[in-house]
C-alpha cells in the first residue's frame, strides 16, 4: 500500500525538523500511542494500541531514522508486532520545504501487513492506514503550527 500527502504548517522548517524528532510530540500525535522512547539519534521504540476493523492489538515497534539532510528530509523505516494479530512494517520519505513563514511537510509512504490483519482485505486495511496518516499528519500539524490553521493539501 502506497499513501502520498502534504501538510501547509505554520512554524519554521527548523521548528518542524525538531518535532518531527521529539519523543513527545511524537507520543502526542500518533494515534493510540502508548509511549515513544528515543534509544538514539537515530532509532526509536513505541507502543501503540489500534484497531483495525475487529482486530485491536498493542504492537510494540521499533523505528530507525536514515538518510539524513537537516533540516530538509530523512527517511523512516519501522516495523511493529502485535502478538496474534499479525505485524506491520514500512517506510516513509519526509521532506520539508520551506515556504515563507510556513513548511511544507511531503510525505511518500508504503506500508505492509501480516496476520490476522491482512485477512481483514486490503479495503479495510488501506482504508484505516490512510486514517490513521490523516489522523498523525494532522495532530503533528496542529501541534507544531505558531498560528491556528494547518492544512492538508493533499493525500491518497
Amino acid at each position: 500500500m502506497e499513501l502520498i500527502g502534504e501538510y501547509r504548517i505554520s512554524a519554521s522548517r527548523e521548528t518542524v525538523w525538531l518535532a518531527l524528532n521529539d519523543p513527545d510530540i511524537l507520543k502526542q500525535c500518533i494515534p493510540g500511542c502508548e509511549s515513544v522512547e528515543k534509544l538514539s539519534d537515530t532509532e526509536f521504540k513505541a507502543n501503540i494500541v489500534l484497531a483495525i476493523g475487529p482486530v485491536k492489538a498493542k504492537f510494540a515497534g521499533k523505528g530507525v531514522l536514515s538518510d539524513f539532510d537537516p533540516p530538509n528530509s530523512y527517511k523512516i523505516t519501522g516495523e511493529g508486532s502485535g502478538g496474534i494479530a499479525g505485524f506491520g512494517k514500512g517506510t516513509a520519505d519526509v521532506k520539508l520545504v520551506q515556504e515563507g513563514n510556513e513548511t511544507l511537510l511531503q510525505y511518500s509512504a508504503s506500508a505492509q501487513v501480516g496476520g490476522k490483519i491482512a485477512q481483514l482485505g486490503s479495503r479495510l486495511v488501506d482504508a484505516t492506514c490512510r486514517k490513521l496518516a490523516e489522523q498523525f499528519f494532522g495532530k503533528f500539524a496542529s501541534a507544531v503550527s505558531s498560528a491556528p490553521g494547518a492544512t492538508q493539501i493533499t493525500g491518497s
